[in-house]
């Protein structure tokens, strides 16, 4: 087959944004998705391939195959707060399955540009914005397997000069994320408050932490740009520089429903862990690739609306 760009958990929500913008390179790429798990979104001119990433002959099988030019490894376990019950599956589906996508690579002799999306929670909690040389204290199952999965990346790239690529990701927003998360949480309950299906009360968590919140779309830009002019074997964080208040989150989407809203706090929804202040520094990223965040804060709302009222809409 023509040599394409691999995308692991393409069926995903970041993963479908991926998608959206390699497609719009005319990129060719082949998407992995989970066995049995459909994609979020459909998108055209992906060749879609079924591959559980934690079964090794068939990782190392499917690599032979596509021998791609370039890796972005998005596949794996995504929920803080379920971690904590879900620990084997969490490491897993974060260290196990990176650790045979590199030895699948490696049986080949493959050695493309490989992008780990890791995560913003491996760092110790600071006051102001994190740098990428910020101490390190992973608080959950979550953290702690992100965490090893970059030192994975680290060694692919000092023992076997497989270019690997750290992008430690800060929270990021925008349509098809899971309910379970708070932005789109409260945008479809909105929603369905809009549409009557529910009583006009919005439940809530904690509205205390503040938080750095990028539109996915920037996101899987900045990716592309790691992609693209990042050093392999060191992390770059991909962030905002902007920290918003839960609150302020919440006040926003309510300002945008079309009906009267009651915002209720839910103590059931409240973290004792909840960590007050996560924001990054994004000037590695920014000097080094030319990235910067585009999209303004309101589109990200406005447009994460519009998606669930269309959810809900079309859902019945």
């Amino acid at each position: 087959m023509t040599a394409a760009v691999l995308v692991t958990g393409a069926a995903g929500f970041v993963g479908s944004h991926l998608l959206d913008a390699l497609r719009q390179q005319n990129t060719p790429v082949v998407a992995w998705r989970r066995p049995g798990r459909p994609p979020a979104h459909s998108i055209a001119d992906v060749r879609w391939m079924e591959v559980d990433l934690l079964d090794r002959p068939a990782v190392t099988s499917a690599l032979g195959e596509i021998k791609p030019t370039a890796v972005y490894h998005l596949a794996g376990a995504a929920h803080v707060a379920e971690s904590w019950k879900h620990v084997r599956e969490t490491f897993e589906g974060n260290v196990l399955a990176t650790h045979y996508l590199f030895e699948g690579l490696r049986s080949h002799a493959l050695t493309p540009r490989v992008l780990i999306a890791c995560s913003a929670h491996v760092y110790a909690p600071q006051p102001r914005p994190l740098r990428e040389d910020d101490d390190l204290k992973p608080a959950s199952p979550y953290a702690t397997s992100k965490l090893a999965a970059e030192m994975l990346a680290i060694r692919a790239w000092t023992d076997d000069a497989l270019p690997t690529l750290i992008a430690r990701a800060f929270n990021h927003v925008g349509p098809r994320q899971d309910p379970s998360y708070v932005a789109p949480g409260v945008a479809k309950q909105i929603a369905l408050i809009e549409s009557r299906r529910c009583e006009p009360v919005l439940t809530v968590g904690n509205l205390e932490p503040r938080r750095d919140l990028t539109d996915v779309r920037d996101t899987v830009r900045a990716y592309i740009a790691m992609m693209e002019r990042a050093q392999p074997g060191r992390p770059y964080n991909v962030a905002s520089g902007r920290a918003i208040a839960i609150g302020e989150l919440v006040e926003a989407l309510v300002a945008r429903a079309r009906c009267e809203v009651r915002v209720v706090q839910d103590a059931t929804r409240l973290r004792p862990n909840d960590v007050p202040l996560l924001v990054g520094e994004h000037d590695r990223l920014t000097s080094e690739t030319g990235w910067e965040p585009r999209i303004p804060f309101e589109q990200t709302l406005d447009d994460l609306l519009e998606y669930w009222r269309g959810r809900v809409k079309t859902d019945g």
